[in-house]
């Protein structure tokens, strides 16, 4: 340091350009989930993603070099969206089936792009290797709510199963989910009381 000079410290500086870098992967992200809402996770090319994001092909390629890349940012954050509300649902005090069955029913309301995204893309799993961890991270948040309620691993794969065949369920009819219902559906599953 110089004599009588004094140095402040320096401010952190915010890079525009990587705030910016992140919301247009955001954006690729969601028109992805948008074009699998619509036209199914075999719709999804750089090229349709490109044209549902209105950016051009080469920057959804510079983001995601490829489609395998593409498909595991849109299935992870359909995946980190539930096993977010699944964490909420474990840490709060209210009855954890009972959150469990009100995000399944969201299925047939405000969280069906999701869920159909999330089928799709689980559906797609099967025949891709990198999207398999990804697709079973809510599987097993659901098995941790199954182990609060039972010791017993095939109740736990019971409920695993329960849920995801009520959300398969929900996705194939018009019918609004009845809670209550699919409550005691996941309460039968681990062999506990339905009320």
């Amino acid at each position: 340091m110089e004599h009588g000079v004094t140095r402040r410290k320096a401010e952190p500086v915010t890079d525009g350009r990587r705030a910016r870098g992140l919301r247009r992967r955001a954006e690729i992200i969601e028109a992805t989930l948008r074009v699998v809402q619509r036209d199914g996770a075999g719709g999804v090319t750089h090229r349709t993603v490109a044209r549902e994001a209105d950016v051009p092909t080469s920057l959804t390629a510079y983001y995601f070099a490829t489609l395998d890349d593409l498909l595991v940012a849109a299935l992870s954050t359909v995946a980190d969206e539930y096993t977010h509300r699944l964490h909420e649902i474990i840490e709060s005090d209210a009855d954890d089936l009972d959150g469990l069955a009100a995000l399944v029913a969201s299925a047939g309301g405000d969280g069906r792009r999701r869920a159909l995204a999330e089928r799709e893309l689980s559906t797609m799993a099967a025949r891709r290797p990198a999207l398999r961890p990804v697709a079973r991270r809510w599987r097993e948040v659901v098995a941790k709510i199954g182990e609060r309620h039972s010791s017993d691993p095939r109740a736990v794969d019971a409920l695993v199963a329960a849920t995801d065949g009520l959300c398969a369920d929900i996705l194939l009819t018009d019918a609004r989910p009845d809670v209550r219902r699919i409550r005691a559906v996941l309460a039968h599953s681990l062999r506990t009381d339905a009320d």
